[in-house]
């Protein structure tokens, strides 16, 4: 087992409401049951649960683990899940890594062209949890479990992950605000109107076409305040919707958060939009990336 078998016992005695009821689920004794919940408990060092005469009743600790149990649990079933389709992947499958900042949108047009040159290459979306770790790990290891990610870059990203990159387009920097913002009812956003605002970018370094815009806000636009961010994921829109800010993002990323409308900027900022890979990619993904070549030359 990837984890510990008692969270499973833990989870069903909270979705069935008592340890009897989950003892008849799990086809064992309920003092089964409660002995596995005690040494949960134990090796925890926290109480999951609050025995009370009318039953049991999840303590603030218990609902915090019950919520990150069933993530743990559901992740490591797919890891599990990926680790066997893996296995049996041909060597015309592309395996595709998609999160709500990596959508999968850009194959949509796309694959009807790479189709038409090769009608044996086939996708498969491995969907993953866009994390600090995980942007790390990921983009560092393509080729192994996903073969490429959709997404902004330049050089120095490339460099920062250690993989490489194709051009598809370029992207105008746009800018996400709160449905509830003042500049919602907006088409297009001027640099006047963000002056007292907080807008969040990508941190110094990460881009240079972050950087150049962050350099040239902050000469010519002082009063814009610049608050840095560590990664463009839900999160990243989770703080600027719960704090009224702004966020530097692209047209794409419309669908991550539903509370977030997604604003065109009187400015010629934009970025890099393409298809990430390993350096040293597969004969499979060279295909692709030569079917986006010839794309991109025909347009």
């Amino acid at each position: 087992m990837m984890y510990n078998s008692q969270l499973e016992t833990f989870i069903c005695v909270v979705e069935s409401g008592s340890f009897s009821k989950a003892a008849e689920k799990l086809f064992i004794s309920s003092p089964a049951v409660i002995k596995q919940i005690n040494s949960l408990e134990a090796s925890l060092g926290l109480q999951l649960f609050n025995r009370t005469h009318r039953g049991l009743v999840m303590t603030e600790a218990g609902k915090s683990i019950y919520n990150d149990a069933r993530y743990v649990i559901d992740y490591c079933r797919e890891s599990v899940k990926r680790a066997k389709d893996a296995m049996q992947i041909s060597d015309d499958v592309i395996r595709v890594g998609i999160s709500p900042v990596t959508p999968p949108q850009i194959f949509v047009e796309l694959w009807p062209e790479i189709q038409r040159l090769y009608p044996d290459m086939k996708f498969q979306l491995v969907p993953f949890e866009n994390t600090t770790e995980n942007a790390r790990e990921i983009l560092g290891n393509l080729g192994k479990n996903i073969d490429v990610v959709a997404g902004i870059f330049d050089e120095a990203l490339l460099k920062l992950r250690g993989c490489d990159g194709i051009k598809i387009s370029m992207e105008p920097f746009c800018v996400g605000v709160s449905f509830h913002h003042r500049l919602a009812r907006k088409n297009i956003i001027n640099l006047e109107d963000m002056e007292g605002e907080n807008l969040m970018l990508m941190y110094k370094g990460w881009s240079t076409y972050n950087d150049k815009l962050r350099s040239d806000l902050i000469k010519n636009y002082p009063g814009i305040n610049i608050t840095d961010i560590e990664l463009y994921n839900v999160d990243a829109f989770n703080r600027c919707e719960n704090n009224n800010g702004l966020l530097l993002t692209i047209k794409s990323w419309e669908s991550v958060h539903p509370l977030i409308k997604i604003i065109p900027v009187d400015w010629d900022y934009k970025i890099l939009y393409g298809l990430l890979y390993s350096k040293e990619p597969s004969d499979k993904v060279k295909r692709l990336i030569k079917a986006v070549e010839k794309l991109s030359n025909n347009q």
